[in-house]
């Protein structure tokens, strides 16, 4: 039981190394901290589950407005979806966007739980519905860190 129990968690990591390809950061524009990201799977974020594809996530313009995330299509002419955060820190800042998923069964796909932009220690925190919130919360946490 135990070798299987090794063999999930090093699939788990290896499905969700393969799971994400981030592309090179976007950094035009650093107040709506634009960031294009590829995903090779499908991905939940609250209220939907993105498919496997290429996605911009951007803050609004407007700076009273950072608590949301707008999730775009590849080339940005449509909006899949304005998902509310909150802030949430890290201790170090990486030069890199990053990502963290809660890490669920085959059956369901990884869900969006943070997310921070290269050299910020303050980030996005995901608000899903309280009770799958607290599912989330179980879940062993990812953190896929973008490279260029």
């Amino acid at each position: 039981m135990k070798e299987v129990a090794i063999v999930r968690n090093f699939a788990s990591l290896a499905l969700l190394v393969a799971f994400l390809i981030l592309l090179p950061a976007a950094r035009a524009d650093q107040a709506n901290q634009a960031t294009k990201v590829t995903f090779s799977q499908a991905v939940q974020i609250p209220g939907r589950v993105l498919p496997a594809g290429t996605y911009w996530f951007m803050l609004p313009e407007e700076v009273n407005e950072h608590y949301q995330v707008r999730i775009y299509n590849a080339d940005r002419t449509m909006i899949y979806a304005t998902v509310l955060t909150n802030n949430t820190q890290r201790a170090q800042p990486t030069g890199h966007s990053a990502f963290t998923f809660a890490v669920r069964g085959s059956s369901q796909p990884q869900a969006i739980v943070t997310w921070f932009y290269p050299g910020d220690t303050t980030g996005h925190e995901f608000l899903y519905p309280k009770q799958v919130e607290q599912e989330l919360a179980k879940d062993k946490h990812d953190t896929v860190i973008a490279g260029d």
